[in-house]
């Protein structure tokens, strides 16, 4: 249960946190609703690892899976939400940050992280598509979370926005320490 709780809690702090932002008295809804969706977003990143490898007391390997692979979803979307609603409330920025030439680094940053994040979507749904192998497809989605995550941390420390220091921190080391120890885990079990 305390395992439970403390995922729970370092999940939920940033985003309570950056609910009581003073920044949201001046944004627009869709705006708010696109920064909450990336927050959010992030905030399953801390989950997931441990997910893959079966940390999480109290969950069967199926059910674990499974769940891992609804919160898979549910990041695609969250990030796809981010991104749409960014668009909406201003498409140069959105497209000056695709194209790489947005004079802000924490784009190019969150560029990487949203490809990749697409790129594993892709993936995972093209798999029996193309008949490819489960050891090939896990050596996939291992080699972009290697880029998703210190990309998705990268973006999210660089931004001076409604998500606030300290959670923020908490969070970006916790996505941080949870695919490390979970890489680490399947890294032993390989050898």
């Amino acid at each position: 249960m305390l395992v439970w709780l403390g995922v729970l809690t370092v999940m939920a702090a940033p985003v309570v946190a950056a609910a009581f932002s003073p920044l949201l008295a001046w944004r627009q809804p869709v705006y708010i609703v696109a920064g909450f969706a990336g927050v959010i977003a992030l905030s399953t990143l801390v989950i997931q690892p441990l997910l893959a490898v079966k940390a999480i007391p109290g969950l069967r390997a199926r059910q674990a899976s499974r769940l891992h692979q609804w919160l898979g979803v549910a990041l695609v979307l969250g990030v796809l939400l981010h991104v749409l609603g960014l668009w909406i409330t201003s498409p140069p920025d959105v497209i000056d940050a695709l194209l790489f030439v947005s004079p802000t680094p924490f784009s190019h940053w969150g560029v990487i992280a949203f490809w990749g994040i697409l790129l594993t979507a892709c993936v995972m749904v093209a798999r029996k598509r193309f008949h490819l192998k489960p050891p090939v497809v896990k050596r996939i989605h291992r080699l972009l979370i290697l880029i998703i995550v210190p990309c998705s941390v990268a973006h999210t420390w660089l931004i001076d926005g409604t998500m606030e220091t300290i959670t923020k921190t908490m969070v970006c080391i916790a996505v941080l320490l949870t695919s490390a120890w979970s890489l680490s885990v399947v890294l032993k079990k390989r050898a």
